[in-house]
């Protein structure tokens, strides 16, 4: 998005629309933010108020189900949404029908027609809009580029990237729209790679430098779930990527029914060495041949301030809708794909969850063919042993689980 027209003055006037779930961590976002001047807690938008005690010292804040009235009311000059996948389209526009610019939750939207939609209304209203993959703010990640084009790996062979989360069964009941693929006729598509793991995707895209729309050369898809939900919980993706007279290949396995649940990571793979990354973590290990390994640290830039600074003095928003158009086609493809493959009863255990809580589901040696997955950059239909076929319940060569989508899927 261009930046604002006339610069916005600071503190900026915010509203958050879904201030609970994942909403409390943007709430104390911008609590801190608030305390630092860069912001001005004016709205809350959610359907039931907030308590006093969840307010936790953000003053006499309007409060309102209707967000358009709190936007017009409050005089909001920016507006942070969080709130289920299908409404983020709707509320964007309804924001920039305002003037108001967005900070939006990932995934965007829940297919590429509204992801279209929506950025051709924000650019018309004139609006910035940055869109919440957090990783992104991570100056590892320019640190990762500096050295790929240093040549400090030598060439590059691919990305894998590996999440291996939990989920229990609460987490599938909390909301309506969790864990399904569409509801009440809407598309919701909310698994397990368009979700709670798509920073391991959006960030490998944005090393990899093919994170628009038409880098996008093509998508491999296989999808499964142990739960008892419409969409996907374990699964995995390879994308091919054109852009620069170059052909990148990312290939992405992550599950929420890992057996000992760790920090999901990004490893670029070269002929000479190669970079990891703990995204959560901003902490990048460099290995490389003849050499000690090398384990740095880095800062992040929050992307709510980075906004700010993108209305208060121009500053390049990191994370634009067209920045993320990779990653949206990735959501058209699981949108289209055929519905995840039931994973059969042998190849999942109950147990209960964490503290003792809701049971969850675990996929009996998923943890090891995430990783296997990242490392050999190969779909879990692919990865075998002396034994055979690592993952049993894989699709057979010949008949994908998910999809195959070209450069053209969901234009």
């Amino acid at each position: 998005m261009a930046p604002s027209a006339s610069p916005v003055r600071t503190p900026v006037p915010v509203v958050l629309a879904g201030a609970r779930g994942h909403g409390r961590w943007h709430l104390g976002n911008i609590r801190r933010l608030a305390a630092k001047g860069l912001v001005e807690p004016v709205g809350i938008c959610e359907l039931n108020p907030l308590t006093g005690e969840e307010l936790d010292g953000l003053g006499d804040v309007e409060q309102s189900a209707d967000f358009a009235a709190l936007l017009e009311r409050t005089g909001a000059r920016a507006a942070v949404i969080c709130t289920p996948i299908h409404t983020h389209a709707d509320l964007a526009l309804t924001a920039a029908e305002q003037g108001v610019h967005v900070l939006l939750e990932k995934p965007p939207a829940p297919s590429y027609a509204e992801f279209r939609r929506m950025t051709e209304g924000l650019r018309a209203a004139g609006v910035a809009c940055q869109v919440g993959f957090q990783s992104l703010g991570s100056h590892a990640v320019t640190a990762i580029r500096d050295l790929v084009a240093d040549g400090a790996i030598g060439r590059v062979r691919g990305i894998g990237a590996a999440g291996a989360w939990s989920r229990d069964l609460a987490y599938w009941a909390r909301a309506p729209w969790a864990g399904r693929r569409r509801l009440d006729g809407r598309d919701v598509v909310d698994g397990v790679l368009t979700n709670p793991l798509a920073h391991a995707v959006a960030t490998a895209l944005r090393i990899d430098g093919g994170d628009r729309a038409e880098d996008v050369a093509g998508i491999e898809l296989e999808l499964y779930r142990a739960n008892d939900i419409e969409a996907d919980d374990t699964s995995c993706v390879r994308i091919r990527t054109a852009h620069g007279g170059g052909t990148g290949e990312i290939t992405a396995a992550v599950t929420l029914c890992a057996e000992r649940p760790g920090e999901p990571y990004v490893v670029v793979h070269g002929t000479e060495g190669r970079i990891t990354l703990w995204y959560k973590q901003d902490r990048v290990r460099l290995e490389r041949r003849g050499r000690e390994p090398e384990t740095t640290e880095h800062a992040r830039t929050d992307l709510l301030a980075n906004l700010v600074a993108h209305l208060a003095d121009g500053e390049e928003l990191l994370v634009p809708p067209e920045r993320t158009g990779a990653f949206m086609r990735l959501v058209e493809a699981v949108r289209t794909a055929p519905e995840p493959r039931p994973l059969p009863a042998g190849a999942w255990r109950t147990e209960p969850g964490a503290g003792g809580g809701s049971e969850r589901r675990i996929v009996t040696g998923v943890d090891d063919l995430v990783a296997a997955g990242a490392e050999e950059l190969a779909l879990y239909s692919e990865l075998t042993g002396p034994g055979g076929p690592r993952a049993p319940w894989a699709a057979p060569a010949g008949e994908p689980a998910g999809a195959s989508a070209g450069k053209g899927a969901g234009a």
